[in-house]
């Protein structure tokens, strides 16, 4: 009698557990895809292309929490464009990517290098935190924050690091 009542009981759970499990699972082909979506982010704003960079993001998405839509996507991208002069270029590693309900959270670490300078320097660093959904058209980011790292302080008697000019 026990271990009918103890089958029913794991019957129940597995009845009520099962799709959560289903809902999180992303497949093979959801990482490619969501790897070439980074990819794509960082030539898109890279190179200016506010079309491109846009076409990453859901109709409603949003950036930094503050620009969100199309339209203030696209103006972001021209924004960043001309006060970079195309010389910064964002380089991303140790992505993570776990699927959600809703689609997926992904995390990765930033460093924006300007590669018009000699030597070339690193503008900042910092970590990006998503939330991205399968559209029809595909992966694309929901939302996309980014919190920058707060170098230490100088040493004392260390002379002050300039940003690049």
């Amino acid at each position: 009698m026990k271990a009918i009542a103890y089958i029913a009981l794991i019957g129940v759970l597995s009845f009520f557990t099962a799709p959560s499990f289903a809902a999180d699972k992303l497949t093979t082909q959801d990482y490619i895809e969501i790897e070439q979506l980074y990819a794509k982010y960082n030539h898109a704003l890279d190179s200016g292309d506010a079309t491109a960079w846009a076409d990453t993001y859901t109709a409603d998405g949003v950036f930094r929490k503050t620009t969100a839509g199309r339209e203030a996507l696209m103006k972001f991208v021209e924004n960043f464009a001309k006060s970079s002069g195309g010389a910064f270029r964002h380089w991303n590693t140790n992505r993570t990517v776990v699927g959600t309900a809703d689609g997926a959270d992904g995390s990765v670490y930033l460093t924006l290098w300007n590669m018009g300078v000699k030597p070339q320097a690193i503008v900042t660093t910092g970590i990006y935190f998503d939330k991205l959904v399968k559209t029809p058209a595909g992966w694309r980011f929901k939302s996309r924050d980014i919190k920058g790292d707060t170098p230490p302080p100088a040493a004392a008697g260390a002379p002050a690091s300039q940003p690049p000019k």
